[in-house]
């Protein structure tokens, strides 16, 4: 059996396969992000799962994507949770989650800049052979620029700072816990404090019409656009791809912003796990 996992902060999509890849199951379980995450966390997350727990032992490969796994620490963590889990797998390889994003939007030998906007973001430039990334994450709190992340911090200060509308403040503290205890609490005192913080950019996306997130939606893309996308020199060239919720929900916005640089918009997914199955068909022979 084979596994097929794309994980992001928040959630992760696994998909099994048999030797001729076929789909055996599908099932979902919450984010595996090694950078924010302990091994007894990460492995409560995976053996919790019924489908994950029962066909444990069956498992031969197991091909990982995910958030948090760009340096070595993070990747040999999760790596040897999988091994101790999946006691009979033969290969388990983990990489970044931009593998998965480049995988599920380029053809191979067709240039394009890869952009994943979930919970975090990043970009990296594939060449139609190789990725290059010119900016290292230093994660959420100093990164991130138009991530679901990014959006709940810009929220919270505001809302705290007294910088959102009332009419908008009203409706944003009927649907959330804004004291600041608990707030407190989350960020500095609970697992997955980036999770935390994505999950207010849905009231962004809900209200995108209203002047505020109209304008706090275009700083974030900005400073995405500007940061990441025009590293590369040959940015107006070539198509852009997109990878999350965030630039999925926001793609009409995004891609309006994207014309004013004159870059262009190519494919936008939300999740990337479909086209990681099409790849490994067509060019992994799983």
């Amino acid at each position: 059996m084979i596994l097929l996992v794309d994980s992001g902060s928040t959630k992760t999509d696994w998909i099994a396969l048999n030797a001729e890849g076929a789909e055996i199951f599908q099932t979902q379980t919450f984010g595996l992000n090694p950078q924010v995450l302990s091994a007894e966390i990460l492995t409560e997350r995976i053996i919790n799962n019924y489908e994950l727990y029962k066909h444990r032992h069956d498992v031969t490969h197991v091909h990982f994507y995910g958030a948090g796994c760009g340096t070595h620490k993070p990747k040999e963590l999760i790596k040897g949770v999988f091994e101790d889990f999946f006691d009979k797998a033969q290969e388990i390889d983990i990489k970044e989650d931009t593998y998965a994003a480049l995988y599920a939007t380029t053809k191979r030998n067709e240039a394009g800049i890869v952009c994943i906007i979930g919970t975090g973001s990043n970009c990296s430039l594939y060449d139609g052979e190789n990725i290059e990334q010119k900016v290292t994450s230093l994660g959420y709190i100093l990164m991130d620029d138009g991530s679901g992340n990014y959006f709940g911090r810009q929220l919270l200060r505001d809302f705290h700072f007294n910088k959102i509308p009332k009419e908008l403040a009203y409706e944003f503290a009927k649907q959330f816990d804004l004291t600041a205890e608990s707030i407190k609490n989350h960020l500095y005192k609970m697992p997955n404090p980036n999770t935390y913080l994505a999950q207010f950019a849905r009231f962004i996306i809900t209200n995108k019409d209203h002047e505020y997130c109209k304008k706090l939606i275009r700083k974030g893309f900005k400073l995405f656009i500007e940061h990441q996308i025009l590293q590369f020199d040959n940015a107006k060239e070539i198509p852009i791809h997109f990878v999350g919720s965030i630039s999925f929900y926001l793609q009409d916005e995004l891609k309006s912003l994207l014309s004013e640089y004159d870059l262009k918009m190519g494919k936008v997914l939300k999740r990337p796990i479909e086209g990681l199955v099409a790849y490994h068909k067509n060019y992994m022979m799983v």
